[in-house]
């Protein structure tokens, strides 16, 4: 399946990646979620790799993604202007930011994540369905989504990053089996 460029291609990538990860994360024990990462020499250079420690950090990760994209669609909506990042973060520094995410939730349960992350998911798919396809995808439809267009916001914060999490999970999976 290629990037969606329409609604129901967004939905649907966002619906069946989404269950995928859950999928792969429920084939392992409850030991084995809350076991620290141990990548070694196989990561990449992003900070992630060093950044989240276990499954629980890739959720949470997630889910405040989820926040970012249903606070900054609700403002401009409602005629507020408001950037996409917050403050003082930019496409630059945002590593900062989910830094931060990861520090702000140090001692969130893997559960409680995992049901924020659910319920974040289904808000933004909530989100998604009360836009149209133009509305999604005709670039500069909303003035301040920039040159890019909303929906591309979406598959980023849903079906791209679900992606990323389902990578991580799987080679999480590969290193416990070493």
């Amino acid at each position: 399946m290629g990037r969606p460029t329409t609604k129901p291609e967004l939905i649907r990538a966002a619906t069946e990646k989404f269950t995928k990860m859950l999928d792969i994360i429920s084939s392992i024990t409850e030991d084995e979620r809350q076991t620290k990462f141990n990548f070694g020499d196989t990561i990449g250079k992003e900070a992630h790799w060093t950044r989240d420690e276990n499954i629980k950090d890739v959720l949470v990760h997630l889910y405040e993604w989820h926040v970012l994209l249903i606070e900054w669609v609700e403002k401009n909506k409602s005629g507020e202007k408001k950037p996409f990042l917050p403050e003082p973060y930019n496409w630059k520094t945002y590593g900062e930011m989910n830094v931060g995410f990861w520090e702000k939730h140090k001692n969130t349960s893997y559960e409680s994540a995992t049901e924020m992350l659910k319920e974040s998911h289904e808000k933004v798919l909530a989100l998604i369905e009360n836009f149209s396809d133009e509305e999604l995808f005709k670039k500069k439809h909303f003035d301040w989504t920039g040159t890019s267009t909303l929906g591309s916001y979406c598959v980023s914060a849903t079906s791209s990053h679900y992606e990323w999490a389902t990578k991580k999970v799987k080679l999480h999976i590969k290193t416990l089996a070493k």
